[in-house]
């Protein structure tokens, strides 16, 4: 069976630490990827808006939203599913332990809140639109499975894609860009700094190419000896 990726739109953060900057500089969005094997289109983090990452999808692959047929998520943050609206017709994956941990997460903020916060509301929502996700399977296709890397939140997950020659690992914010790989870097907002260290470990031993969470993909180091 073919497999083919397409890195659909690459992400950014709001501020890279690595660069010297202090202050958000420009609106967050994870890196979207494409996953195409078989009748099985495998989209991972919508970060833009619906109507921009459609037209990024119709660019690079001349696909319309609807003829995605699943969208997966590596975690529940914001960043990563700005456009998941716009794709109604696919079925909306996220792994078990992320979608129970942003469960209890929301719901103990919402009780934290005042009856008529607005908060309160926007939590509700998201609380709402987590409860329509699926959890999602050990194994997404044919060679396409989930990988968890748990520290930025705790149920974190990647896809770990095994092509003939190669092994894939779509990350998410288990490597966040490649300056933050090559420095051994995590976010400092991480739920578990030491545990994503270990997870950025286990990417290092197991990929040869990496998609990040909000950078283009690279090649891993490991397979140059270094």
């Amino acid at each position: 069976m073919s497999l083919r990726i397409d890195v659909i739109s690459i992400g950014t953060l709001s501020r890279n630490r690595l660069w010297g900057e202090t202050q958000p500089l420009r609106t967050p969005h994870a890196t979207t990827t494409l996953i195409r094997t078989g009748k099985q289109t495998i989209l991972v983090d919508p970060g833009l808006p619906g109507p921009i990452l459609a037209a990024r999808l119709a660019e690079r692959t001349g696909l319309a939203p609807d003829q995605i047929t699943t969208v997966f998520l590596t975690n529940f943050q914001p960043a990563h599913r700005a456009g998941l609206d716009v794709f109604e017709k696919a079925k909306r994956l996220i792994h078990q332990p992320e979608q129970q941990w942003a469960s209890q997460r929301l719901s103990a903020l919402i009780e934290q809140a005042p009856p008529e916060d607005i908060d309160r509301k926007i939590m509700r929502k998201e609380l709402s639109l987590l409860g329509k996700l699926h959890s999602a399977p050990d194994s997404l296709a044919h060679g396409v499975d989930l990988f968890p890397l748990p520290g930025f939140t705790p149920g974190t997950c990647g896809l770990l894609v095994a092509m003939p020659t190669t092994t894939i690992l779509i990350t998410g914010d288990g490597v966040i860009t490649q300056d933050h790989f090559l420095a051994g870097q995590v976010l400092p907002n991480a739920s578990d700094i030491k545990q994503a260290q270990q997870s950025m470990a286990e990417v290092y031993e197991i990929a040869d190419l990496i998609i990040p969470g909000h950078d283009n993909l690279f090649l891993n180091p490991r397979t140059q000896g270094i």
